[in-house]
């Protein structure tokens, strides 16, 4: 208690309650004060809370303050008997019952302040049903609803930028570094409309630009709605094809089944989707209901630190314990009857998983069959578009096979063939390549015999005069045969020529001409082609640096402005309200933290002091209650500052 008192005194001795107490005042404080001190820390924390209770009933004050603690989720130690107890301590400004509220209180101050803003817009009014049957009411709670969930998004953003915040250097040089670029941009924009003033007809060319823009976003707009209307007739045929696909398979499933087959399948269909229904979905249901709830948990704590993190660690390193613990105190147990059970109960949890395991297996091949059948319905679609035969059915599909059939054993002789011819061709290969290693090295022995001998390269020229030799006469006997042939065949290639040069002659001028036009064509569309980009990327250029002008120009002016509505927009005033408020907030610290070492000294004597007096109150009472066993004995009589035992 003394420990809850001394942070209480604490924590309003501080900012921003500043009351100046010690212990001794706190603890004399009336009951009337004390609520007041409550209503205090209670107006800190929402500042609707303002109140001289003295001005108020006091079962006014109760119910405000049990409301507002309601709202903070305050909890009262004990049971329903205890929670009347609270609501009459607080009335009536009990201890026992204010102190546990402070030191919750001070405890989270912060938490407690957003707690209670966040409060006023997100505690639903709860409008009775009957009122909902009127359009207006219904669409003004719907737009209350709407509303509500805008601001938490909202605030969630907000919260995310608070803690994000930026430095006061970090501003100043973002200042800095906006002018310099602000400059930068003016002269650049300069010199870019120097540029372009220069060169002829340029407002012509920004209209054809800007006609460009818009003709290329309109192609684009197009483009995307021809692209819709693609998937949607997709989508379409894919629905058609589904439903000539069920149709079929009703008729043929109809034309060959009988009632009581087709009475069996339905009853089989309907304990299969029975089962679906009432048992797999729900739970299926149920367990992504949970885990929702669990992720909407998690999305609304707080972000946990790493203290926080071995915190639940160590949190679950006991309850597994705890659980390890009581199953091995169960099975220190060994109850025949609770073994039975558990026997019976792991049979049948072992049949629900299967059940559960073919219900899944049959749902997938169902699945399976429906795309197989649209998958086999676009082939034939797609067969009948290509060579427009219909796919074969019955008896014709069977002859089909067996010839199939008749040509795969043929494929597979031949291909036996085949695999022997480049079994034989490897082997043969391989043959090739060593005889080429054995004729390498006969060749290597026989240059270092030559060498040795003082006759090198003796061979390789023995070699080459044979292979000349026989070409020599190979080409002499061929001259021998062909050449009379070859004279008469050069006369009519030469007639042949003359004549497709008497002919081409013409042709070839032309295109001569052709030529050197095609090339000048071909420079100046390179040409034209280079100024078209150079003057789009200085178009461009010139919107992105107007752009950047006029957003410059704008802050100018409101930096300039005598307006403060406007002066209050500039992005440089913003900046500097922010430095400002930082530097106060810095002032405000450091003069704290001089208070605080200033007070440090009397305030720990003054605990040094009060400790003397309790262990002086201690002693007190030692020799109190040594006095009361000594009187049982005799009598002590006090004279001349001494105390005599008399027995």
């Amino acid at each position: 208690m003394s420990d809850q008192i001394k942070f209480i005194v604490d924590k309003l001795n501080k900012e921003p309650f500043k009351k100046n107490y010690n212990l001794i005042t706190f603890d004399s404080l009336e009951p009337m004060q004390l609520l007041q001190v409550l209503n205090d820390v209670l107006a800190e924390i929402d500042p609707k809370q303002v109140v001289d209770i003295r001005e108020e009933m006091p079962d006014q004050t109760a119910k405000r303050m049990l409301s507002l603690l309601g709202i903070l989720k305050y909890k009262p130690p004990g049971n329903a008997t205890d929670m009347s107890t609270f609501r009459q301590g607080l009335v009536i400004g009990s201890k026992p019952v204010i102190y546990p509220v402070l030191h919750w209180l001070l405890q989270r101050t912060n938490e407690l302040k957003k707690r209670a803003y966040l409060a006023r817009f997100l505690i639903k009014l709860e409008v009775p049903s009957e009122f909902l049957q009127d359009e207006t009411v219904a669409d003004t709670n719907k737009q209350y609803e709407e509303l509500m969930e805008a601001f938490k998004t909202l605030h969630k953003e907000c919260e995310q930028l608070k803690t994000s915040g930026f430095s006061t250097a970090e501003i100043r040089r973002d200042i800095s570094a906006m002018e310099e670029e602000k400059d930068q941009l003016i002269k650049r924009v300069e010199r870019l409309k120097k540029r372009v003033e220069t060169v002829q007809n340029h407002q012509r060319m920004l209209k054809i630009a800007r006609q460009l823009r818009v003709e290329k976003e309109r192609e684009e707009f197009l483009a995307q709605q021809k692209q819709e209307q693609k998937n949607q007739l997709f989508h379409a045929v894919q629905r058609l094809q589904r439903v000539q696909n069920q149709l079929k398979s009703m008729r043929h499933a109809a034309a060959d089944a009988k009632p009581e087959s087709l009475v069996k399948r339905l009853e089989e269909e309907i304990k299969f989707n029975s089962y679906m229904v009432t048992e797999k979905f729900p739970k299926e249901l149920e367990n992504k209901k949970k885990e929702l709830h669990f992720l909407q948990k998690v999305v609304s704590e707080p972000a946990m630190g790493h203290s926080d993190l071995l915190e639940l660690e160590s949190k679950i390193n006991e309850i597994n314990t705890q659980i390890n613990q009581l199953i091995e105190k169960k099975m220190m147990r060994n109850e025949p009857i609770e073994g039975k059970l558990s026997l019976y109960r792991q049979q049948a949890s072992i049949i629900s998983r299967k059940k559960e395991a073919k219900a899944e297996e049959l749902q997938e091949a169902k699945e399976k069959l429906a795309s197989l059948e649209r998958e086999a319905s676009v082939k034939t679609n797609q067969t009948r578009e290509f060579d427009g035969t219909e796919v074969l059915k019955g008896d014709e599909f069977k002859r089909y096979v067996s010839k199939l059939r008749s040509k795969s054993t043929v494929f597979k002789k031949k291909h036996q063939i085949i695999a022997e011819f480049k079994a034989e061709f490897g082997l043969l290969q391989r043959t090739e390549e060593l005889l080429k290693q054995r004729h390498e090295n006969i060749q290597h022995q026989l240059q270092t015999i030559e060498e040795k001998k003082g006759i090198s390269g003796y061979s390789y020229t023995q070699e080459e005069l044979e292979r000349v030799s026989a070409l020599k006469s190979e080409v002499d006997e061929m001259k021998g045969r062909t050449l009379d042939d070859m004279s008469e065949m050069v006369k009519k290639l030469n007639s042949l020529v003359s004549e497709k040069k008497s002919a081409l002659a013409p042709v070839i001028k032309e295109l001569r001409q052709l030529r050197q036009k095609c090339q000048e064509v071909r420079g100046l569309r390179e040409e034209c082609l280079q100024e078209e980009s150079r003057y789009h990327y200085t178009n461009c250029m010139i919107k992105n640096l107007e752009v950047q002008l006029r957003r410059a120009t704008d802050e100018m002016k409101a930096y300039v402005s005598s307006d403060q509505q406007e002066k209050r927009k500039a992005i440089r005033e913003q900046y500097t309200k922010n430095i400002a408020e930082q530097e106060n907030l810095g002032k405000k610290l450091r003069e704290k933290q001089k208070a605080v070492r200033e007070s440090h000294g009397p305030n720990m004597k003054q605990a040094k002091m009060w400790r003397d007096f309790e262990q002086l109150m201690e002693c007190k009472k030692q020799c109190f209650l040594k006095q009361q066993s000594q009187t049982s004995i005799g009598q002590v009589i006090q004279e001349g500052g001494e105390d005599r035992l008399i027995l």
